[in-house]
């Protein structure tokens, strides 16, 4: 079974830094899309990043510049690295996977999700 364990959220000031890690199990890491939604109180679900399997990435527009995905196929793990936070990324970030390579963001499978919170 596919398993995505994350972990590295919590309570950052604004304008620090963060780093979300998904560990991820099964074989569904190898040769397919993963990435990272949010979702605020009372907003709707948002895609935040994601990576293929051959490195491309898209940002959503509110994060660009600010946030940065990457991949390590060795220890089978994606990563958020988040600069420059702002109180408006305060949300419930969730690692997906994806069956297919592609930016899209199908949210095949989810991680548990992990809070991130920015104090201004």
């Amino acid at each position: 079974q596919v398993q995505l364990v994350e972990s590295g959220g919590g309570l950052v000031q604004a304008g620090g830094s963060l780093r979300l890690s998904c560990a991820a199990s099964g074989s569904i890491f190898r040769g397919n899309a993963m990435g990272w939604y949010r979702q605020a109180p009372g907003k709707q679900r948002e895609l935040v990043a994601v990576i293929t399997s051959g490195g491309r990435t898209s940002y959503a527009d509110s994060v660009k510049g600010r946030f940065t995905i990457s991949r390590d196929n060795i220890v089978n793990t994606v990563y958020l690295q988040m600069n420059s936070l702002k109180p408006e990324d305060t949300a419930v970030y969730y690692c997906y996977a994806d069956r297919r390579d592609s930016t899209y963001g199908f949210g095949d499978y989810w991680g548990q999700g992990t809070q991130v919170t920015v104090s201004s």
